[in-house]
């Protein structure tokens, strides 16, 4: 059959068909959702895999209506869904909630943002790494700049994935592009993210810090590429001095949530401290290999971004006005 001429699927009465589920939370990004749909449709697999779309707009989900377009006319299967409540843990959890629920045969949950697309190997490379025995696999999000942005820009590590071969990682940091088995949700409580990190960021990191703590084995696949296009919004000082804010913020979060006795508090606190002086040493490394001050301030910011979290100062970028 045609792709005009595929019969749309039952995702409930097809479900035991599935192997992997392609998780999508979205907000307001209709346009740029089509773009990353368009890329799944593309994919160069044998690999059964369905669809699930969660729009976190419950006022005006433009998302919702781009999703079920692809599945009524058969060019993917799947379901999609809206979060009511706001924030990018919400909507995160309630994809991957979804996805078990409705694909209960389904063995590998994979992630992929509204803002990028995946190239025609993508599935068929993470699945491959997961079949050899990862729990949990990702990898890179590269990103594509605009002709105007300028080196310091995209030479900025904000930008970058934290690592460029395949192999046995650590960790990884972010659900942007991953694959998760369903033994890792079976084996950490719910929810998944925590929403404490709603609208700071990083209920990712802190998710995939405790599956590590679990035991869980991370890999990392560099031939399964993700493409993501910097809009001209994150070509600017503020933009990048805030991130870098941010992930000191997320850093300090996630090691409070660890430090539990009065010993780890402590050393916590000496931690933070400590950051001060490394971090102007690792800024003044970054300068004479990268030749850009502003790759340089990233350290600091990252230090700063801690001293104020412990202070109570969170910074709340994914907090969206109504």
């Amino acid at each position: 059959m045609t792709q005009s001429t595929r019969r749309p699927l039952d995702p409930i009465a097809d479900a035991a068909r599935f192997e992997a589920v392609v998780c999508i939370p979205t907000f307001r990004r209709p346009e740029m959702l089509r773009t990353t749909l368009e890329s799944i449709v593309a994919q160069a697999t044998q690999v059964a895999f369905a669809v699930v779309v969660v729009d976190n707009d419950a006022s005006a989900p433009v998302g919702l209506e781009v999703a079920q377009s692809f599945f009524r006319d058969g060019r993917l299967a799947g379901v999609a869904a809206v979060e009511p409540r706001q924030g990018n843990v919400h909507a995160i959890n309630a994809a991957f909630r979804l996805a078990q629920e409705r694909f209960p045969a389904a063995e590998y949950f994979l992630m992929i943002d509204d803002d990028e697309r995946a190239e025609p190997q993508w599935l068929e490379e993470m699945v491959a790494s997961a079949r050899e025995g990862a729990d949990i696999v990702g990898g890179p999000v590269t990103p594509i700049f605009p002709a105007e942005a300028k080196p310091a820009y995209r030479d900025h590590p904000v930008f970058w994935p934290a690592f460029g071969e395949t192999g046995p990682v650590p960790i990884i940091y972010g659900t942007g592009n991953c694959l998760l088995r369903r033994e890792v949700f079976d084996g950490l409580a719910e929810p998944s993210l925590d929403p404490r990190f709603n609208f700071l960021g990083g209920g990712d990191t802190e998710f995939f810090t405790r599956c590590r703590r679990a035991g869980f084995k991370f890999f990392w696949r560099q031939e399964a590429q993700i493409y993501e296009q910097v809009t001209p919004g994150r070509l600017a000082l503020g933009w990048v001095l805030r991130r870098s804010l941010a992930t000191g913020a997320i850093n300090y979060s996630i090691d409070r949530l660890a430090a539990r006795s009065l010993r780890q508090r402590l050393l916590l606190i000496a931690k933070n401290l400590a950051l001060g002086p490394v971090s102007l040493q690792r800024a003044l490394r970054m300068l004479r290999e990268s030749k850009h001050p502003l790759a340089a301030t990233h350290p600091i910011g990252i230090a700063i971004g801690r001293l104020l979290a412990s202070v109570g100062a969170m910074p709340q970028p994914y907090r969206y006005s109504s």
